[in-house]
């Protein structure tokens, strides 16, 4: 079993999170990914984002229909600082002798020798990079393995959707229309 992982705040969900599951779901063949939005970063423990409950919402609406994809909220329902390797061994439990693939953006990759219990996530997980759009893909940081991933590299983020909404722009074609409607419609962001 081949199984994706995608970690984020999704804060929002953007059309740039589905492309990358799609494409790592062709590349590497995998039979599903799993969209882990997370309590609070290690990274981020400054930041704000949307009350869990909403960005698990925005993600479910982002995510119909899609039957390789799942909302796995077990981070929010731990609470606290998020840590992958919490998460990861989750997945080594559930799911013994699958291959799990962990995709992360471009900028993370520098962090890698940051996470908590590093050299275990290396030898647990392989990570598939999303390199910025016109950029070469970063190096893997020694112990860590892994690949870039090569489809759909899109501009988009969720601070750029959070930013235009603040300043009355649409967020069309940057998130899907019912997550934008959902944004709308409970004023979120503003």
């Amino acid at each position: 079993m081949r199984l994706g992982l995608l970690g984020g705040s999704f804060d929002p969900v953007h059309l740039g999170h589905l492309l990358v599951a799609q494409a790592a779901r062709e590349e590497l063949e995998l039979e599903r990914v799993f969209f882990i939005p997370t309590a609070t970063s290690p990274f981020k423990t400054a930041a704000q984002p949307a009350p869990a409950a909403q960005r698990l919402r925005l993600l479910r609406l982002a995510l119909a229909g899609e039957i390789h994809c799942r909302v796995d909220d077990q981070e929010v329902r731990r609470g606290g600082v998020s840590f992958s390797i919490e998460t990861i061994g989750n997945y080594v439990q559930t799911y013994p002798g699958a291959q799990l693939f962990y995709l992360i953006g471009a900028d993370q990759a520098p962090h890698l020798p940051l996470w908590r219990q590093a050299a275990e996530v290396a030898r647990l997980v392989e990570f598939v990079v999303v390199p910025r759009p016109g950029e070469p893909p970063p190096q893997l940081p020694a112990p860590f393995r892994g690949r870039a991933l090569r489809g759909f590299p899109l501009a988009a983020s969720s601070s750029q959707i959070r930013r235009r909404i603040k300043e009355g722009l649409p967020i069309n074609h940057l998130t899907s229309a019912a997550v934008a409607e959902a944004i709308r419609n409970n004023g979120l962001y503003l």
